[in-house]
C-alpha cells in the first residue's frame, strides 16, 4: 500500500500572538501575563516582574513585529504553499483587562485583516484561543485561573471572537497545551498563577491543589467553549491542544513500567481524556487521593464537560524521555524535559531528544484511545542558525529533522491514523516561550532580531524553505 496524506491533508506553520505580534501597548491593548516576562537563556531563566522594569529586556514586548508586517509574513508562508496557518488571538487586545465591558475596537478590527489576509492567500486560519496568556489585570486579581470568575470572563470573550469571526474562522482551540498547567515541569504561566511571585519562572511552584483546581476550570471553560460553538455556529470545529510529551520506560523492569505508565496518565492522557470522552479518567481518584487534592466543583460542572467534548484532537510534538525508578537514571538537560536521557537518541543544544519515531507511535496510541481526526499543530526544531557570507541561512538539520517526521507521519497515516493536518511550530522565527531567547530558531524563514533587541527585522528564505515547499507541493511524497 502506498504511503500517502489524504486530498485535502492541511499543510502549514503556527505561531502566537504573544511571541510574534509585539505592539504590546499600541491600539488599546492591554498587558498580558507574557508582558511581565523578561528575556532569559538556556543557563538563565526568565523572571516575572509585576511592574514593568525600564532597565530590562521583555522580548514579547516587540515580538517580531507580526502586528505590522503580518501581510510579508503571510505572503511568504502563500509562497511556501500554506493551507493552513494556526494562530492565536491575544485576549488582552480584545478586552484589555479582561472583563471590559466592551471589546477593544481596534483590536477586534486587527485580527479580522489578518484572518481575511490568510483568505486571500487561500491559508484556512485554525485560531487558538488562549496560548500562554490572559490579560495580567486577571492574574493579577484573580490569581489567574484559580478563581471561578474568570471562567465568565473567557466565555464571554469566546463569545465576542465567534461572533465576530463566524464567517473567517471555522478551525478553533480552546487552550494552548492545557495539560501543561497542572505538570510540575509544564508552564504554570498557561494557568497565570502569578499573583503574589516575582523572580524566576522556574522557581514559580503551586500545590497541586492550586493546580488542578485551576485546571478544572479551564477545563470547564473550555467545554463551555465547544459547547457554545456548537450550539450556535455549526460549521465551526472545535479542539483541544494537549503537549504530548511521550515516555518510555527505562528498563523492563516492571516497575519502570508502572512508572511511565502513571507518567503518561498524568502528563498526556488526563487532559484529553477529559476533553475528549467528557469526564474524569478512573485513574484520577487515586491520583487525586494520594497527593491531597480536593477539587471544588459547582453543581453542572460534569454535565458541562460531557456535553462539551472536542471534534478533533491536536497535539504539539518536540521529543520523548524515559522514566524509571532505579536511582542511576542519568537526566535530561533543558527546558521542558523532566525525564530521563535516552542513550538511543539525540539531542538538539536545548536537550530536546529527537525521536521521529516516536511520533508514530504518539499518533497511534492516541488514534486508538479517541478514534477522531487528529492534528498535528506543533511540531520543530530550535536551534542557532548563522548567517553565512553568502548571506543565507543554511540549515540542513532543520531540513533532516522536517523530513524524518513527516516520514514518521506517513507511517502512521499507512498504519490507519486518521491525520487531517501538520503545522510546523515556528515557521518564521519568533521569541522562544521557554527561554525568551531569538537564538532558538526554529522558522524556515529568518528574521533579523536578536537577544539584545537589535536587528533589521528583514526577513530571509533559509534553505529548509524550498525543503518544505516540495513536501507540500508534493503532498508529502517528495522528501529529496
Amino acid at each position: 500500500m502506498e504511503k500517502r496524506f489524504s486530498e485535502g491533508f492541511f499543510w502549514g506553520g503556527a505561531l502566537a500572538a504573544n511571541q510574534c505580534e509585539g505592539a504590546w501597548d499600541v491600539d488599546g491593548r492591554g498587558p498580558s501575563v507574557d508582558d511581565h516576562v523578561t528575556g532569559g537563556s538556556f543557563e538563565r531563566p526568565r523572571e516575572i516582574t509585576a511592574a514593568i522594569d525600564p532597565q530590562a529586556f521583555y522580548p514579547n514586548h516587540d515580538g517580531i513585529d507580526f502586528y505590522r508586517r503580518y501581510e510579508e509574513d503571510i505572503a511568504l508562508f502563500a509562497e511556501m504553499g500554506f493551507t493552513m496557518l494556526r494562530l492565536s488571538i491575544s485576549w488582552s487586545r480584545i478586552f484589555p483587562n479582561g472583563d471590559d465591558a466592551e471589546p477593544n475596537e481596534a483590536g477586534l478590527a486587527f485580527y479580522d485583516r489578518v484572518f481575511e489576509c490568510c483568505r486571500e492567500h487561500g491559508i484556512e486560519p485554525i485560531v487558538t484561543l488562549s496560548h500562554y496568556e490572559m490579560p495580567w489585570s486577571l492574574a493579577e486579581r484573580y490569581n489567574g485561573w484559580a478563581s471561578r470568575e474568570v471562567i465568565d470572563c473567557f466565555v464571554r470573550y469566546c463569545s465576542t471572537v465567534f461572533a465576530r469571526y463566524r464567517d473567517k474562522v471555522h478551525w478553533w482551540l480552546t487552550f494552548n497545551e492545557i495539560n501543561n498547567g497542572a505538570s510540575d515541569h509544564g508552564n504554570l504561566l498557561s494557568t497565570s498563577l502569578v499573583r503574589g511571585f516575582e523572580g524566576p519562572v522556574s522557581e514559580l511552584k503551586r500545590t497541586p491543589q492550586e493546580r488542578y483546581q485551576a485546571l478544572h476550570h479551564q477545563l470547564v471553560a473550555s467545554a463551555l467553549a465547544v459547547r457554545l460553538a456548537h450550539e450556535k455556529y455549526p460549521q465551526f470545529k472545535i479542539g483541544n491542544m494537549d503537549c504530548f510529551i511521550l515516555s518510555y520506560p527505562a528498563t523492563c523492569d516492571p516497575a519502570d513500567v508502572l512508572a511511565n505508565q502513571a507518567e503518561m496518565r498524568r502528563s498526556n492522557w488526563f487532559c484529553s481524556d477529559v476533553q475528549v470522552r467528557g469526564h474524569y479518567p478512573s485513574y484520577a481518584r487515586r491520583y487525586f487521593r494520594e497527593n491531597g487534592i480536593e477539587l471544588h466543583m459547582e453543581p453542572g460542572d460534569l454535565a458541562d464537560l460531557a456535553a462539551g467534548t472536542v471534534d478533533f484532537y491536536t497535539l504539539s510534538y518536540y521529543m520523548s524521555n524515559i522514566v524509571g525508578t532505579h536511582g542511576d537514571l542519568e537526566m535530561a538537560q533543558g527546558n521542558m524535559t523532566f525525564g530521563g536521557k535516552n542513550p538511543y537518541l539525540p539531542a538538539t543544544e536545548w536537550g530536546w531528544q529527537i525521536d521521529p519515531a516516536g511520533l508514530r507511535f504518539a499518533l497511534n496510541e492516541i488514534y486508538d484511545r479517541y478514534e477522531i481526526p487528529i492534528m498535528i499543530v506543533e511540531n520543530g526544531m530550535g536551534a542557532r542558525d548563522e548567517v553565512s557570507e553568502d548571506g543565507l541561512v543554511h540549515d540542513p538539520y532543520r531540513i533532516d529533522y522536517l523530513r524524518r517526521h513527516v516520514e514518521a507521519m506517513r507511517e502512521a497515516v499507512d498504519d490507519g491514523v486518521d491525520l487531517i493536518g501538520y503545522t510546523w511550530w515556528g515557521p518564521i522565527d519568533i521569541v522562544s516561550a521557554g527561554t525568551g531567547e531569538l537564538a532558538k530558531r526554529y522558522g524556515f524563514i529568518y528574521v533579523d532580531k536578536h537577544d539584545d533587541g537589535t536587528g533589521t527585522l528583514a526577513r530571509s528564505r533559509k534553505d529548509s524553505f524550498y525543503a518544505y515547499q516540495r513536501i507540500i507541493a508534493s503532498n508529502g511524497a517528495d522528501l529529496s
